[in-house]
């Protein structure tokens, strides 16, 4: 056989158990993936009945004061960027800070990379490791042992290129790794999504709380000063004779309750403007100015859909099954380690005594080592190996199963809201309307000496309640909106008509 034909030779009979590995790489030991039935009702609970509900005048017209919009048509949340669902220029600038400047959305961004690194390490295991090589060695060997009893150096020198112990994946234990990792690093890129679409959420519903506050407490100072200029006029009455001490007592009474709330209300606005720049991550900055909770005019009728449409909405649901994903895979790997594992150990080169004649004819040498290891007895940790897979699979399940469920909830949640606070907020804000009528009636009588001073003080006292609470149901309804809105995965994308979520 000539030199040619030995080398092709000697190269397919290398290439032998490469091409097996290729043919039988797509076996694997892993279960079929089945996607466990939903654990949730086919359908959402009905709505609250509302219509026809409304006596003395409330209509479900009044909730126009609610600053929520009318409906966004038959598009999802998913579909409707936050741009379009917050129309204010200064939310819409912190959830854009927020976006850029948030640690915690920072990290889970930090997590797809890792996740990335980690299967990209993962898959580099499915092909094989060339190594290229060079030595060289000189030695002294004393006359006392050497064989021509003579002081003796040896010299060699090595160059060449080497396979180092790869796996030929007979029984996919090394796919099944890999598709493990895949999983994971799919479900870090849904965490993140999850974490926009949380921080998003977050930060509107911190903005209203701000605002809501920043406009009680605006209130409790107006009605601090028109109390201070009452108890002042009354003291003077007092001093006079032409009221009594009661009246004098009330109007001090009613002045420092209103100093009180306005004390109160100034420390829950600063905190509540803290926590705003903690998630928008700094302080400050050029913002437009703010509209009133009565102008947000935020898209409030979502279509819900069906609770199986959130496992294509919700990230946190799309990663809790890649989750699921990477720990069936790893089952996969599991049952691959009862197996026999064939790894290669291959490498060629020259080698020579010097290093002149290193690539000279003569010179090249080569070695192949395959080695079978066969597992007999390991005290047991295979098999527990595997039994962790299958406990880490139903782990996986059941919060596969939750995070449907707290999704189900929470958009159940919103509805009930949605349903029920329409029409409190129309109750709420007749209500107001009436104390105003009666506080203004009140003090009409009382300048015309029908009615006493202790009717006047006690019509202001119930109207600044029923405007504090009306501001709270306004925050409320739309606090509803945003979590209806993040229920239904909406915050994902910034404009209308982006990529879906689900496509990415």
């Amino acid at each position: 056989m000539t030199e040619p034909t030995a080398r092709r030779a000697r190269l397919a009979c290398a290439a032998l158990p490469l091409l097996a590995a290729g043919i039988l790489s797509g076996c694997t030991l892993a279960p079929t993936y089945e996607r466990p039935a939903l654990p949730v009702a086919d359908g959402y609970p009905a709505d609250v009945a509302t219509s026809g509900v409304a006596t003395s005048g409330v209509a479900t017209s009044d909730v126009a004061t609610s600053g929520v919009a009318a409906s966004a048509g038959s598009r999802i949340a998913a579909d409707i960027g936050w741009r379009e669902f917050f129309g204010d220029p200064r939310l819409q600038a912190l959830i854009a800070t927020a976006l850029e400047n948030n640690r915690d959305l920072r990290i889970a961004a930090a997590r797809i990379e890792e996740a990335r690194a980690q299967y990209s390490i993962q898959g580099a295991d499915q092909w094989p490791t060339l190594n290229a090589t060079a030595s060289g060695n000189r030695a002294r060997v004393p006359a006392s042992v050497s064989a021509s009893g003579r002081d003796t150096v040896t010299s060699s020198y090595g160059a060449g290129v080497g396979l180092a112990a790869f796996e030929l994946d007979f029984f996919g234990r090394v796919r099944s790794l890999n598709d493990a990792a895949l999983a994971q690093f799919l479900a870090s890129e849904e965490a993140r999504r999850a974490a926009q679409i949380s921080l998003v959420a977050e930060v509107a519903k911190a903005y209203f709380a701000e605002r809501a506050y920043a406009e009680q407490l605006a209130l409790a100072r107006r009605t601090l000063e028109g109390r201070e200029r009452a108890w002042r006029l009354a003291q003077q009455r007092f001093e006079v004779g032409a009221s009594s001490a009661l009246d004098l007592r009330l109007n001090e009474t009613l002045m420092l309750q209103a100093r009180t709330a306005a004390a109160a209300l100034a420390r829950q606005q600063a905190q509540a403007a803290n926590a705003l720049a903690l998630l928008a991550g700094r302080h400050g900055g050029d913002l437009p100015a703010p509209r009133p909770l009565s102008a947000q005019d935020i898209v409030a009728d979502l279509p819900a859909g069906l609770p199986s449409d959130l496992l294509v909405q919700r990230p946190d649901v799309r990663a809790a099954e890649q989750r699921l994903r990477a720990a069936n895979a790893s089952i996969g790997a599991a049952r691959a380690a009862f197996l026999p594992r064939i790894s290669l150990t291959a490498a060629t080169g020259s080698i020579s005594n010097e290093l002149s004649g290193l690539f000279e004819s003569g010179s090249r040498n080569w070695s192949f080592v395959p080695q079978l290891i066969m597992p007999i007895f390991d005290a047991g940790r295979t098999g527990g190996n595997l039994t962790l897979a299958h406990a880490r699979k139903n782990i996986a399940i059941a919060e596969y199963e939750r995070s449907i469920q707290a999704a189900f909830r929470d958009v159940a949640d919103a509805l009930a809201g949605r349903a029920t606070l329409d029409e409190q907020l129309a109750a709420q804000q007749a209500a107001y309307d009436a104390q105003a009528d009666r506080a203004r009636l009140a003090e009409l009588r009382f300048a015309n000496g029908i009615a006493s001073s202790i009717d006047v003080l006690d019509a202001q006292r119930e109207l600044f309640n029923a405007e504090q609470q009306l501001v709270q149901v306004r925050l409320q309804r739309l606090s509803n909106a945003v979590d209806l809105y993040r229920a239904l995965g909406g915050g994902l994308n910034e404009q209308s008509g982006g990529v879906p979520a689900s496509s990415r």
